[in-house]
């Protein structure tokens, strides 16, 4: 009786190979580990600090609304780790990124798999992996495995502690009529603390359809520095479970106060919260390479 069930397992895993990336089956002993999603006591306490903290000021406010607008902090943190699909593609002929990304905005901890090629990498909260060892990356691994999650999670990864805010004023974008808080972090907060953002808030929907920010990455900039601002317009917005996020963005270089030459497109697909991931999805492989430099 127990042939025909294995033989049924193969050709599914056959034919789940075959397919484009996805979170792989956890394994018995996974199973019973703890789940990465954690309790909703721990989520409203989380999500009153805070509520209190963002509430304090008035930039801090617009912020808290657009999360309201986008599905609220206590929903998107209940509905576990968040897959996607990130597709990146330059226009000036640099290396395209596309991976499928499982992220646990709780924790702070990734796991992408590579579209169109072999080999995976991740961030487990401390540590930077790649998987198999000898794979070779053609861009930044470490950097990379956080910037498609924090991208993709504007407004909610607004709410972190750590997170200064400042009103910038009115703002119009494809004669709409915004509130522009620009963000900036605390001292040794994250790998790049001197990076900020302005996000441009809809007065009238209060969501988000534009990101401002400057990339001031210690591995690209070891003397200090950054590249030029860049302006990120959303292309569009998707709802899954109560949560809405953006379909995709088109990013331009941002000179004498508007968008300038257009440089890169980022399409958003595959989006879905996988509430059943255990925490040890998150773990280096065993026999994964480590990454120590920035």
């Amino acid at each position: 009786m127990k042939l025909p069930l294995l033989l049924f397992t193969v050709i599914i895993l056959i034919l789940t190979n075959c397919a484009t990336p996805s979170p792989p089956a956890e394994t018995e002993s996974a199973a019973l580990d703890s789940l990465a999603r954690v309790p909703s006591s721990w989520i409203d306490e989380r999500v009153a600090k805070a509520q209190q903290r963002l509430n304090s000021s008035n930039a801090g406010t617009f912020v808290w609304q657009a999360i309201e607008a986008h599905g609220g902090l206590t929903q998107w943190f209940s509905n576990g780790p968040l897959a996607f699909q990130f597709n990146y593609q330059p226009l000036d002929g640099s290396t395209p990124r596309n991976t499928y990304e499982v992220a646990d905005y709780w924790s702070a901890r990734t796991r992408h798999q590579r579209i169109d090629t072999t080999g995976e990498y991740g961030w487990t909260g401390t540590q930077a992996w790649i998987h198999p060892a000898d794979t070779e990356m053609p861009y930044n691994t470490r950097f990379w495995s956080l910037t498609p999650y924090y991208f993709v999670g504007i407004p909610f990864v607004l709410a972190d502690e750590g997170t200064n805010f400042e009103l910038l004023g009115e703002q119009t974008y494809q004669d709409r009529v915004y509130d522009a808080v620009k963000i900036t972090f605390g001292e040794n907060v994250g790998d790049a603390p001197d990076d900020y953002y302005v996000v441009y808030i809809d007065r009238e929907t209060k969501r988000v359809d534009v990101t401002r920010y400057i990339v001031s990455y210690p591995g690209y900039f070891p003397d200090g520095g950054h590249l030029p601002e860049k302006f990120m317009a959303w292309i569009g917005h998707q709802t899954v479970d109560g949560i809405t996020l953006a379909t995709g963005f088109d990013t331009y270089w941002w000179k004498g106060e508007q968008p300038a030459e257009h440089i890169t497109k980022i399409a958003v697909s595959r989006v879905e919260f996988t509430p059943d991931i255990t925490n040890t999805y998150f773990e280096a492989p065993e026999d994964a390479r480590l990454i120590s430099e920035m």
